[in-house]
């Protein structure tokens, strides 16, 4: 929810109970504990994580395995693509800020490129496809650049729309700020 009103929910499962052994695949299995907790990641550098904590083996024997899962931070939905590609076309909107960042993450092979367009669909000059260097890794927090490490400063307050093209990848999040 943006809002903390109006929720969407899918119907696919968002955690799988895993391989089939004793105590899996049973009535209960990853009943999700109230709330989640943001923890320190396992990997040196990496960014916190959220984790939650979900039950196995609910229902069978005499006692419930309480199993930790983990999840980047703001991955719960993804704007993703296939290898053969796709994009994505924001509204027309308006921003505040210097710089544009995304949460973002790619295959070894996948790319993301960014073009900031006008209402009318024309690209701002100097913001182009052409313009942007493939964007590839995985970060909560990547500043995005075209050539000559231009600033998004001058738009700032101008209607435009974002073009988001993904190979291999999924977008979870943007933002303009400083």
């Amino acid at each position: 929810s943006r809002d903390g009103l109006h929720f969407k929910r899918w119907a696919e499962g968002f955690i799988r109970p895993g391989p089939s052994k004793k105590h899996t695949w049973v009535y209960g299995d990853n009943f999700v504990f109230w709330g989640m907790v943001e923890t320190k990641s396992h990997i040196d550098g990496a960014p916190a994580e959220l984790s939650l904590y979900a039950v196995e083996g609910y229902w069978e024997g005499v006692a419930t395995s309480v199993r930790r899962y983990t999840i980047r931070i703001d991955g719960f939905v993804s704007v993703n693509s296939p290898m053969s590609g796709g994009e994505m076309l924001t509204k027309p909107f308006t921003f505040e800020g210097t710089d544009l960042f995304m949460n973002y993450s790619t295959s070894a092979a996948g790319t993301i490129r960014v073009e900031i367009q006008d209402v009318s669909g024309k690209p701002r000059p100097g913001f182009s496809l052409s313009e942007c260097p493939e964007i590839f890794g995985d970060t909560i927090e990547g500043r995005i650049r075209w050539r000559g490490d231009r600033s998004v400063r001058t738009l700032a307050g101008k209607p435009v729309r974002l073009r988001v093209v993904l190979r291999d990848a999924d977008l979870y999040s943007f933002r303009f700020g400083s």
